[in-house]
Order: C-alpha cells, then sequence, then structure tokens
C-alpha cells in the first residue's frame, strides 16, 4: 500500500428519508480542523436515491466537495449496497481519513467497509486529533508524524485509550454523535459534487425490506436541551425525581440522569448521559447526586456551565464542575427552585 497515494478527509453523510442526520454537521466541523491541520480538504459522501439536492447543505457546514453515489437501491439503507458504495469510493478517491458516524447505520456500516478496503477502524471515538505516533519518542523506532489519534473508552470507560492505524489507509473511526461541534453555516455555499455510481447488482445478500416502521419517541432528545437537570443514585428513589422535575420546569430544562438511575429501573435509557448513553453540550448542565464517574462525565464535560450539587465534597464531579455546593440535595434543590420561582416573578 503506498500511503502517498491517499489525500484528504472524508466523511460519510448520512441521511435517512432524504434529510441528512446531524451527526453529518458535526463530522464536516472536525473535519476541517483536520484537514486544516494536514494541508487538504474535507469531502463529504453522500448516498442515497435522488439526494442530491442535499449536496449544498453539506457545502455550507465545510464540505468542499460532495461525492454523491445515487441509485434506487440506495433508497433505503441495507447493509449490501450502502457497504459497496462506501467501499467504492474510497478504493477509487483513496481518502486519507474515513469518518463514520456511530449511528445505527455508522455502527453497522463502518466496520463492513473497513474490512473491505483492508484497514482498521476504531469505533465510538469521542477525541480526534492529529500528531505523532508513537505518542512518545522509542528509541529505536521511527515516530511517524501527521497521523490521526483516535480516542475513545476501552475496558467499559475504565480507561481511555488512544489510537492510531499508520500503516494502512484510509485511517477510519466512527464518531460518536455530540461530541464533535458543527461549524457556524456559511449561508449560500455551493457544493462541488461528483457523481460516482459504481454500479449495484442486486444478489442474496440484498436483503428485501417488507416494511418500515416509524416509532414516536415519548421523550425529549436531551441532545437538543439547553438546559439539563440530571440526576444520580444520590436522588435516592424515583419518587425523588420530582424535586429534579420541578427545578427543571421552573428553568425551561429537560431531566436527564446517569447510568445508575438507568441501571435502577428509574429512568428510560433515552435520557441517560454518558459513555454508554447520550453525548450532551447544554448551556447549563446540574448535575444532582452524581458522583461522577469518569463514564459519566465523559457525555457532559463540554457543558457550558457545569452545577454541581452532593453531599459529598471529595466526589470527582467537582473536579469538572464550574460551580458546586455540597449538602442534602433534598433541601438545597427545593431551596434553589422556589428561589428561582420568586427571582422570575419578580421579573414580570
Amino acid at each position: 500500500m503506498n500511503l502517498e497515494e491517499y489525500k484528504g478527509v472524508y466523511v460519510f453523510a448520512q441521511q435517512v428519508d432524504n434529510e441528512i442526520s446531524s451527526i453529518a454537521f458535526e463530522l464536516l466541523g472536525k473535519a476541517k480542523d483536520l484537514a486544516k491541520d494536514l494541508n487538504t480538504d474535507v469531502t463529504a459522501v453522500l448516498i442515497g436515491s435522488g439526494v442530491k439536492g442535499l449536496a449544498d447543505q453539506l457545502a455550507e457546514y465545510g464540505a468542499d466537495k460532495v461525492i454523491v453515489v445515487d441509485d434506487p437501491e440506495l433508497k433505503d439503507y441495507r447493509t449490501e449496497p450502502y457497504a459497496h458504495a462506501l467501499a467504492s469510493v474510497i478504493n477509487k478517491y483513496k481518502p486519507e481519513i474515513m469518518l463514520v458516524g456511530a449511528t445505527a447505520i455508522g455502527r453497522d456500516l463502518g466496520p463492513r467497509v473497513s474490512a473491505r478496503v483492508a484497514t482498521g477502524l476504531t469505533a465510538d471515538c469521542t477525541v480526534l486529533e492529529i500528531g505523532d505516533f508513537p505518542l512518545q519518542a522509542v528509541p529505536g523506532q521511527e515516530q511517524l508524524h501527521n497521523q490521526l489519534l483516535m480516542t475513545r473508552p476501552a475496558f467499559g470507560g475504565n480507561t481511555i485509550a488512544t489510537i492510531a492505524c499508520p500503516y494502512n489507509r484510509p485511517q477510519m473511526a466512527t464518531v460518536r454523535a455530540g461530541v464533535m461541534q458543527k461549524i457556524d453555516p456559511i449561508k449560500g455555499a455551493k457544493a462541488n459534487v461528483e457523481e460516482f455510481n459504481p454500479g449495484f447488482t442486486p444478489d442474496n445478500k440484498y436483503v428485501e425490506i417488507l416494511d418500515i416502521v416509524k416509532s414516536v419517541a415519548e421523550t425529549v432528545d436531551i441532545m437538543d436541551a439547553k438546559i439539563l437537570v440530571s440526576g444520580g443514585r444520590g436522588v435516592g428513589s424515583p419518587e425523588n425525581f420530582k424535586i429534579l422535575e420541578d427545578l427543571a420546569e421552573v428553568l425551561g430544562g429537560t431531566v436527564s440522569c446517569s447510568r445508575a438511575v438507568v441501571d435502577s429501573g428509574w429512568k428510560p435509557k433515552d435520557l441517560q448521559v454518558g459513555q454508554t448513553g447520550k453525548t450532551v453540550r447544554p448551556n447549563v448542565y446540574f448535575a444532582i447526586g452524581i458522583s461522577g464517574a469518569i463514564q459519566h462525565v465523559a457525555g457532559m464535560e463540554e457543558s457550558d456551565i457545569i452545577v454541581a450539587i452532593n453531599k459529598d465534597a471529595d466526589a470527582p464531579i467537582f473536579d469538572v464542575a464550574d460551580y458546586g455546593v455540597v449538602g442534602d440535595l433534598n433541601k438545597i434543590v427545593p431551596k434553589l427552585t422556589e428561589a428561582l420561582k420568586a427571582e422570575i416573578a419578580a421579573a414580570k
């Protein structure tokens, strides 16, 4: 493999029902940073049927070029035709880096494509950066520069691993939603579109979709919330979450929780923040009765303001909090709620 042939940072621009998923815009934002360090361009790969009209949206969020693979066989996501499409793009255009969202689709697609193009894949990344490998120079071993360093939780979140793929290309990673930031859209940007179709011959690996059932979630998506009031095991019981719900109502926020709460059956998994839940970036994050284990912190540490309330003064959550209150949440949270109500009433 001639590594010098591989150039550019590529992003799989996931779309569902001809609507681009938010993760694609987030990945384009990170791709711009990586491309700047490598002095190269960003290319979005748009796969689907009748999707060419979506290309300008990708340009607005940072794509220098958009490769469109458009075919009736790609109308709905199916593993075989999508894997064929993306692997064919990689084999023809030879990207140095290929980023895929760690969505249900991306987690199915990424490993299959990496196997087809004979490269490695680092899954569920939370940090991506350009640097040297090995990280520290080792006597007698060449230190390679401009490598993609992919960081992800390992061993159940008990440690953080930084992984490189120095001898194969592309360097592939799936990235968790909510971890990377979109750029401010460039209004009126027009995409440089290149159409490519490797051809599709349905065979016994092409599943037949009999029906698509769309479920309606009953809970608010915590990834969209500007204010989150999050509770942990320290809240004590599912009934005690009423205290947090009252605070969230006053603030116009949303209640979320830690893994311990979900494991106890107090709240649904849709509300879980952390490595095995969702990554959030609200303007304000209240961590109430949450100890601050690394698995949880990884999912909320990029919040603009973090307020921690915990009776344990040595709880790790205070290490990442902007404001901390040590005490009984059962006394503090209701008083905070009443004080905010009074302030809001006085302001009217």
